[in-house]
């Protein structure tokens, strides 16, 4: 996990889940809208990045409107995949 501060304040993070051998998801980075668009995702992912840098393999799943962010950042779009998204779960957390 990378965290990114002001203050006291977390205003984003990046979390893996890995086997420590040879792979790693990637399930969430979240900045706060406020804070967007000031590079702190790129840095969060590139810290990442960096701790997870001797893997084979780093996964992760997102919306299409981010696909081009994570591009820009060194991932591919991969051919295969299946996912499951219930909108009503994220309304329910908010």
């Amino acid at each position: 996990m990378e965290l990114a501060l002001a203050g006291a304040a977390v205003v984003g993070f990046v979390t893996a889940i890995s086997d420590g051998v040879m792979s790693a998801f990637i399930p969430l980075l979240e900045v706060m809208p406020e804070y967007q668009h000031r590079g702190i995702g790129t840095k969060l992912v590139r810290r990442l990045l960096g701790q997870l840098d001797d893997l084979y393999m780093i996964d992760l799943c997102c919306d299409a409107d981010l696909e081009s962010f994570y591009v820009a950042r060194g991932f591919q779009s991969l051919d295969r995949g299946m996912g499951m998204r219930r909108p009503e779960n994220l309304q329910a957390a908010e």
